[in-house]
Parts: structure tokens; sequence; C-alpha cells
């Protein structure tokens, strides 16, 4: 939703650059309905998705091209890798993106260097719904743990022999154990 009572297009999520004032910023808020939420909740895999809104302004920068600078909130719930338990997390995100009528890809050397880059080819409309939720896709935790979960310490060995420890894999742990064997080499 746009708040902008006059524009025809207050009631949708695409916003045609070419009918958006050239010398002001537009104010914009995006906030999914429950449906839309759920849809979305759905394809992340997420759990939940209580809350969610974006909210900013998109701004002209020079004859063609635009400027979105907003604020991206959520709320999601999914399950702790570890327990399963359900684990929420609030997102607070700020979003940035340039629409350039000159874009050009950068070369891959480029790319290696600036994976931050905000610029984008210039489009004829923008979809905030869309806009937001690819803020959700990369805020969203790839592995939420609820308080104090841990993985169970598992040791595998060979029957019979003696499982190698934290302590074992530790650079100098050798070097320790080869120091022990020497200062008492009637053990072992």
């Amino acid at each position: 939703m746009i708040k902008k009572d006059s524009s025809p297009m207050a009631k949708t999520t695409l916003l045609r650059l070419a009918d958006l004032p050239s010398r002001k910023a537009t104010q914009i808020s995006y906030i999914p309905d429950a449906n839309a939420m759920a849809q979305l909740a759905e394809e992340m895999d997420l759990s939940a998705l209580r809350k969610m809104r974006l909210e900013g302004t998109l701004q002209p920068l020079g004859n063609k091209d635009w400027r979105l600078e907003a604020r991206f909130g959520a709320t999601v719930v999914q399950p702790c890798v570890v327990t399963l338990e359900p684990v929420t997390t609030r997102i607070e995100e700020p979003v940035l993106r340039q629409y350039l009528s000159d874009w050009q890809a950068p070369t891959d050397a480029e790319a290696e260097m600036d994976g931050d880059d905000v610029s984008e080819p210039l489009p004829a409309a923008i979809d905030i719904a869309e806009v937001a939720a690819e803020a959700l896709a990369l805020a969203v935790p790839r592995y939420p743990r609820t308080d104090g979960a841990k993985l169970a310490q598992t040791d595998f060995t060979k029957p019979g022999a003696e499982a190698m420890t934290d302590e074992d894999v530790k650079p100098f742990a050798g070097l320790a154990s080869l120091k022990a064997k020497l200062e008492n080499p009637d053990k072992d």
C-alpha cells in the first residue's frame, strides 16, 4: 500500500515509475495481509510469519534513475536446528536499492570484490511486495537455535580403541603426548 491517497495505485504493490512524481519522494508502506504472509511462510519453510512491514521512500535520482530506501521488519518462527522447538526471531534490516537506467552487469572480478552492490537495472515498475519478500529471504536465520541448545557429543571409534577427544585434535596435543612418552618411557 502506498501512503499517497490521490494515487491511482494506492491499493497495489506494483509501482509504475512513469506514474510517480519525478521531483519528490514517494512514501511507501507495505504490510502484507494474512494470506500473503502464510504463502511467504510456506515458500520459505517457516513455521510462521507473524508480522512483516516495509516502509520508506522511493525517490528520483536525476532524470531517469530511482533509489529505494526503506526499513524492513518481520517476526518469523522456525524450528530449532537442534531440538526442533519453535524459535521466534525479530528481524529489523535496512533496505537500499538503486534502479539505474545505464546499469551494467558487473564483471566476475567486480562481482567478487563487491558482493553488496545495491544497483539493479531500471524496471518499468517496482513491486514492493517482491522487494519485501527478497529482504525477508536474505534476513531469515539459516540455522535458528533455542537458547542453550547444543548438539550432544557423539564419539565414533573402532571397538576396543579409545575415542578421540577435542583435546586430541588440538594442534599441540600430539606434541604433549610425545613429550609425556619421552619423559616416561616405561609407561606404554
